[in-house]
């Protein structure tokens, strides 16, 4: 299957072989194996989280002292932890103690990881063309991480015991970064062409769709995300689970049903391997109206609180 995140191109096989042969494509590629692709402009606050996140003596009072030198990234995980998804208990919390407290560690560092992202997506000063691109991917990358809440929703609905270990704020989370290495590529880009070069376009998004799970995953494995945030942007198994459904077979479903409610016309090629409960998942959601569904997308964004 396509890379998650661009199943809106069409594969065009001579655009992509004019795009492995260019200049571009090279640099890229030569980024991405020595491990010296430029990684996204993100708040100094959120890299120090990063880096406490894999320290194990750092504590939650480390975590909401750092959260404190940025009040904006702080409101957001305060507003974060008392929406709808992420607060199971219904307990409304006002400080960043009992903030990072329920969320925990990981989750807070995976939260402003995204909230820098989606900014980012809509802020950065590049070229219209690249701005256009990541203001896209930011739309899609919601759309993926809010069909991905409904996917584990509805597992959760059918058999809460055996599906008790999928997350819905999980879930919405590696699908809101599953694409986070499009932002190095479409800089990189951009830088490109700032330096005089030129490419077309439409090479450098076969380029952007071939490069972009390698991407993503070194920025993701750099920035220290567990197996399955890793799993979902390169769309590949890396580790056995004892668990019958992963995340990434729940991005794959989601997936499926996004390319079914756009029409793809790639969907014909795409075959999902499900259990008897991912089939009556799929058949229950693919059956909502365009209406029903598109309002659960927006009751799910709603209530995430990004």
């Amino acid at each position: 299957m396509n890379h998650l995140s661009f199943y809106w191109l069409p594969d065009n096989k001579q655009l992509l072989i004019k795009g492995v042969e260019s200049e571009f494509a090279k640099l890229v590629e030569t980024s991405i194996n020595t491990g010296r692709i430029t990684l996204p402009p993100i708040p100094d606050v959120v890299l120090q989280i990063q880096k406490m996140s894999s320290q194990e003596s750092t504590t939650v009072s480390d975590v909401a002292n750092c959260l404190a030198d940025d009040p904006s990234l702080a409101a957001v995980v305060i507003r974060i932890a008392n929406s709808v998804i992420f607060n199971r208990r219904n307990i409304t919390c006002n400080d960043l103690t009992t903030a990072v407290s329920r969320l925990g560690i990981l989750r807070v560092r995976d939260i402003v990881t995204a909230q820098a992202i989606e900014q980012l997506k809509h802020a950065t000063n590049l070229s219209k063309e690249c701005n256009n691109i990541l203001i896209h991917s930011a739309t899609v990358s919601r759309e993926l991480g809010a069909t991905m809440v409904l996917v584990t929703q509805a597992f959760k609905e059918l058999d809460p015991e055996h599906y008790h270990h999928l997350e819905q704020e999980k879930s919405l989370l590696v699908g809101l970064l599953a694409d986070i290495g499009l932002f190095c590529l479409v800089n990189e880009y951009h830088q490109y062409l700032e330096n005089g070069n030129y490419l077309n376009q439409d090479i450098a998004l076969q380029i952007f769709h071939s490069r972009c799970s390698d991407t993503s995953h070194l920025v993701l494995k750099h920035w220290g995300f567990d197996a399955d945030f890793l799993d979902v942007c390169c769309n590949k198994q890396s580790v056995e689970h004892s668990f019958e459904v992963s995340y990434l077979d729940v991005a794959r479903i989601s997936n499926h049903l996004l390319m079914f409610r756009k029409q793809d016309d790639a969907i014909d090629d795409h075959e999902v391997e499900i259990n008897t409960t991912g089939a009556e998942v799929l058949f229950n959601l693919s059956n909502l109206s365009d209406m029903e569904f598109n309002s659960k997308l927006r009751a799910v964004i709603n209530a995430s609180g990004f």
